[in-house]
């Protein structure tokens, strides 16, 4: 998966629960990725007030040095849309509690194989269509409801509708949100960059893919930021292989980055997919020590935000 962000100094909206999460602690330390911490995702509830002050830390533009449009501020969101009974449900979905990363590294056999190219290719199209769709005006409501539609036409189950509570189906992040954004009511503005992250649940198995998107004319600095974030994407794709040592990913993500003098986001990590939505390895796109090589027949997201 890749993603990208805008220049703006930014925090993050994780995947969301019906529960509001009363912390002091700086939210820079609520979302810290720390190793052998399974649980990396975050609790929170959109739709009560205290929200935005958390995700936005009571900033305004006056704080951002040439700002040319308003922050994201919440909109309203829909009623959660309807999934037919008879599409296979993952086991999370009836619980409210994140799973978080499973323990061990899923090796696939030749059925395991099949049944990720095949969710693997349902989600390509269903993001590819739904990047048809972004445009000024749109909502990004609009947007889940599309992919959501498209999801459940083929007979899949969009993964992130009731992962801890996540209300949607699709994951729409706008400039300043880095990743996991809820779709809602606002509507698409010339020069936004949207990310936009698909996952469909089929055959009981998990196809995860993202990409960032341009609305009408967006800024030279923006669109230099996501072609670098892409090409770090496609570097560290291309070094995989049976026995690499997982951190060269990081390695090769920093090291391209740091020619532009670009950040690499740590708060949020590839991992492994499969049979289940979040699982081990664990991809750190930093620099990084850790230990454990690929292994022939496994599959995981390389998740990049700078």
């Amino acid at each position: 998966m890749v993603g990208a962000s805008s220049l703006q100094p930014r925090l993050l909206s994780s995947f969301v629960g019906d529960r509001l999460l009363l912390s002091k602690q700086p939210v820079s330390r609520l979302f810290l990725y720390k190793p052998g911490n399974k649980h990396v995702s975050m609790q929170l509830s959109r739709t009560l007030s205290g929200l935005t002050n958390l995700l936005f830390n009571r900033r305004n533009l006056d704080e951002v040095p040439n700002a040319e449009r308003q922050r994201l501020r919440p909109g309203k969101l829909s009623p959660r849309r309807p999934v037919p009974d008879h599409i296979p449900r993952p086991p999370y979905v009836n619980s409210r509690q994140p799973p978080g990363i499973a323990s061990g590294a899923e090796v696939h056999d030749e059925k395991g194989i099949e049944c990720m190219r095949s969710s693997g290719k349902l989600a390509a199209q269903v993001l590819q269509y739904a990047g048809t769709l972004v445009k000024p005006g749109i909502k990004t409501d609009d947007i889940d409801q599309a992919v959501h539609q498209m999801i459940i036409d083929n007979g899949a189950y969009p993964s992130p509708l009731g992962y801890g509570g996540f209300p949607k189906s699709v994951c729409t992040s706008v400039n300043e949100c880095i990743c996991h954004g809820i779709p809602d009511s606002r509507a698409l503005e010339d020069g936004d960059i949207i990310n936009i992250d698909v996952t469909v649940y089929l055959n009981g198995y998990h196809g995860d893919t993202s990409a960032t998107f341009f609305c009408g004319d967006v800024d030279d600095e923006a669109r230099k930021l996501v072609q670098v974030t892409e090409e770090c994407l496609y570097r560290a794709i291309s070094i995989c292989a049976p026995g690499v040592e997982y951190k060269k990913i990081g390695k090769t993500i920093h090291d391209h980055a740091d020619k532009y003098s670009y950040g690499v986001v740590r708060h949020f990590v590839g991992h492994g997919v499969g049979r289940v939505f979040h699982a081990d390895p664990v991809v750190q796109h930093f620099r990084n020590n850790d230990g454990g090589r690929m292994m022939l027949n496994q599959t995981f997201t390389i998740g990049i935000y700078m």
